[in-house]
């Protein structure tokens, strides 16, 4: 029996929720199929598309950024609309969805940050990494923020690729920031920023700390901040030493935190920043006046547990780190989304390979998931790209044996008509081409890759005049 997407005169019409790249390259696994005959609609809360690659990746790591050309190629075929300033839970449903679409991709992230759990975290000067990386992207969920960069000292706790990305901000110097997509207001708060000493905080040791290689010696890179370890904390227990001699990447890591050791990457710069390993945060101290004055730590060492996970444990010692600014860089979580099932422990859509679940466990027909939201905030950029393929081969396995939603109403035009009505004032992808376009010309006037609009009122102005 035929089924949907077999035949022209009878497409595949599938709904991608979410414009990152788990939503783009789950667009386009399904377009180069040959023997597929799909339309896509891809909807995203925000005018502008690209989700983290715009908004969460750092602004100085334009490299990273040109995926977005990949992904632009794919928004250009003919069987691809897009949808952007349109919010599912606000302007669409999930039963609006299931009324017009075959199948159903959720694609929309891990909106909110991890928090630590310790006394003092909701103190003045107390942020997340997601705050800051968003304020200096622009993004309007933060362009509003602010950040006391009169503080002189400021500790980010966790190691990974985004709390290097805060710390080498923040390190750089107003020539090195201007020749990024930086926000203009955030270039100027950076300007003024009166930040000398950045700590980094890992629980572990240096053989797991969680940032990659380039990121790594990036740092060592900066015009004007000296990169400095403690040869105390540098020190290898047996199971660490045997995984740097073992594994030739953590071998390189560990080289290169060596090299940092009492700061001999640079001498004479004003600002240094500090990879602290074994602490963690137990305490945040309030200064007096409701903002942060300090950080208890406590010391740990390493302890191999059964099945060979090298976990810390806490030895006792506790030491006060004096700190005006706290970021925290400890992973992400998915905000459940009305009318899904949501396994509250990992923060993600509850499903196996992509396939949506039912509390008893059991297929949704029709609903699928890929990205963070699907596997928790894993991986780079690239990662979503064979996540991607593994949702869309149980999609196309499913449609293959009958099983998909029935919509009533399949039509683009229904659906075209249907936001209208609920979103006069949503983008399409030439919209979002012509923003793209004035962003391009605004920055071309001070050398910039970009200068960006800040603000959705801003957006639709500019475009829909």
């Amino acid at each position: 029996m035929p089924y949907p997407g077999s035949a022209p005169e009878s497409p595949l019409r599938v709904a991608i929720i979410g414009a990152g790249p788990a939503g783009f390259y789950t667009a386009d696994h399904l377009l180069k199929n040959k023997t597929l005959f799909v339309e896509i609609d891809m909807f995203d809360r925000l005018p502008t598309p690209f989700g983290l690659v715009r908004a969460g990746v750092a602004p100085d790591h334009q490299k990273i950024k040109s995926v977005t050309r990949v992904f632009d190629r794919t928004a250009q075929k003919p069987n691809f609309r897009y949808f952007g300033y349109v919010e599912l839970g606000r302007h669409l449903s999930v039963d609006d969805l299931r009324r017009h679409y075959h199948q159903i991709v959720y694609t929309v992230g891990t909106a909110s940050a991890r928090k630590m759990g310790i006394p003092g975290e909701d103190l003045a000067r107390s942020h997340s990494a997601t705050e800051f990386v968003g304020w200096v992207n622009g993004h309007p969920d933060h362009r509003e923020r602010t950040f006391d960069l009169t503080q002189e000292r400021v500790t980010i706790v966790g190691m990974g690729n985004v709390a290097l990305d805060v710390a080498r901000i923040l390190a750089k110097t107003p020539a090195e920031l201007a020749k990024t997509d930086i926000a203009d207001y955030a270039l100027d708060a950076l300007s003024h920023s009166r930040v000398r000493e950045i700590h980094i905080l890992a629980r572990r040791g240096p053989a797991q700390a969680a940032c990659t290689i380039p990121e790594l010696k990036e740092l060592g890179e900066l015009t004007d901040a000296a990169i400095f370890t403690l040869p105390r904390e540098m020190l290898l227990d047996d199971a660490s030493r045997e995984m740097v001699e073992k594994d030739g990447q953590t071998r390189r890591k560990y080289n290169i935190l060596q090299s940092y050791a009492a700061g001999t990457n640079g001498t004479g710069k004003r600002r240094k920043i500090v990879f602290r390993f074994l602490v963690s945060p137990v305490q945040i101290f309030d200064d007096g006046h409701g903002g942060v004055g300090g950080m208890q730590l406590m010391h740990n060492r390493l302890a191999v547990q059964t099945g060979g996970g090298i976990r810390p444990e806490a030895t006792g010692e506790v030491e006060r780190l004096p700190t005006g600014l706290v970021f925290r860089s400890i992973g992400y979580r998915g905000v459940p989304i009305p009318g899904l099932p949501f396994n509250k422990r990992y923060g993600i859509i509850l499903n196996a390979e992509g396939r949506v679940l039912n509390p008893d466990h059991s297929p949704r027909p029709g609903e699928y998931t890929a990205g963070w939201i699907k596997r928790g905030p894993s991986g780079i950029v690239g990662t979503n790209k064979p996540d991607a393929l593994e949702t869309v081969k149980r999609m196309l396995e499913d449609l293959q044996n009958g099983v998909h939603l029935s919509p009533e109403a399949p039509q683009g035009e229904a659906v075209r008509e249907l936001v209208a009505s609920r979103q006069p004032h949503y983008f399409t992808y030439a919209d979002w081409q012509k923003l793209d376009a004035l962003e391009t010309q605004r920055g071309q006037v001070q050398g910039r890759p970009r200068v960006k609009f800040t603000r959705i009122e801003e957006m639709v102005a500019a475009v829909k005049g």
